[in-house]
């Protein structure tokens, strides 16, 4: 095993000048990804490393430690975790899953997010906005003077870090209600989500499934009630007809364009 000393962590004047761009630009095109729904961090630094290497003067740096590839991506992580809050507060909408929580967290306290909540509950949402600059802040405190012991947490093995996960679950869960069923719950949900993540299945929409599901069917039976039983009013009305039409070209839009740009197999002669 190769061992290596940590060791000048304060960036030069150099590196500032080379960031300051990169991190301005990820702080943009996070905040914007953030908001889109499926955006959230890894999109918004996926993007910043890409648009970075293609804006850099030195693309050749990229993949050996070049700051930009570091600070723009990082940047964009950040900010996405703030442009998620955007359609969550303002629409009740979460577009990632660590924004679904929330939501749920909020609604078993009876906070319903929506256009009017920065007049119902200005507290908290200007006190939300408050942590995300303590949290940075705090994030920069602690990172620095303790990134050794950060780093002595990958030596943990796996197993048992999961292990850990599970008891402390397990007691919570339990605490709460003191209800077997609730365990019961616990461990056929995460049995399910063990097998979404060990054959690939994204864990991400079942999470704002499970949160907006209830709300579709309350406002799916609002529309139909208002409506008359007349379903056609999703697909006559403009808004609701534009929302549908994006939802679909989201869903069937790429297939279709691989299927459109898929190269055809080249003709062999004499084959029949």
């Amino acid at each position: 095993m190769v061992t290596q000393k940590i060791a000048n962590l304060c960036p030069t004047r150099e590196d500032f000048r080379r960031m300051i761009p990169a991190i301005l630009r990820g702080t943009a095109l996070g905040t914007l990804l953030g908001v889109l729904p499926g955006g959230g961090a890894v999109l918004s630094s996926f993007a910043s490393y890409t648009l970075e290497k293609k804006l850099s003067k030195y693309p050749e740096q990229f993949g050996k430690g070049a700051i930009e590839g570091v600070a723009g991506p990082e940047a964009a992580n950040n900010a996405s975790a703030a442009g998620v809050l955007v359609p969550m507060l303002t629409l009740g909408l979460p577009t990632s899953a660590t924004a679904a929580i929330m939501l749920s967290a909020f609604q078993s306290y009876g906070i319903n997010p929506g256009p009017l909540l920065l007049q119902s509950q200005p507290q908290l949402v200007w006190g939300l906005i408050a942590s995300l600059f303590i949290g940075n802040v705090m994030l920069l405190v602690l990172n620095l003077p303790l990134i050794a012991i950060w780093v002595k947490l990958l030596q943990i093995p796996a197993p048992l870090l999961y292990a850990g996960i599970l008891v402390f679950a397990t007691i919570g869960t339990y605490g709460i209600t003191q209800s077997p069923v609730d365990l019961i719950l616990l461990y056929l949900i995460g049995g399910a989500g063990y097998l979404m993540r060990r054959y690939d299945f994204p864990v991400a929409p079942v999470i704002i499934g499970m949160i907006l599901g209830p709300l579709a069917e309350q406002n799916f039976r609002q529309a139909m009630t208002i409506s008359a039983g007349d379903w056609t009013v999703f697909f006559t009305r403009p808004l609701s007809a534009t929302i549908l039409a994006l939802a679909a070209l989201a869903l069937f839009g790429p297939k279709l364009y691989q299927l459109a740009v898929r190269p055809k197999p080249d003709h062999v002669p004499g084959d029949a």
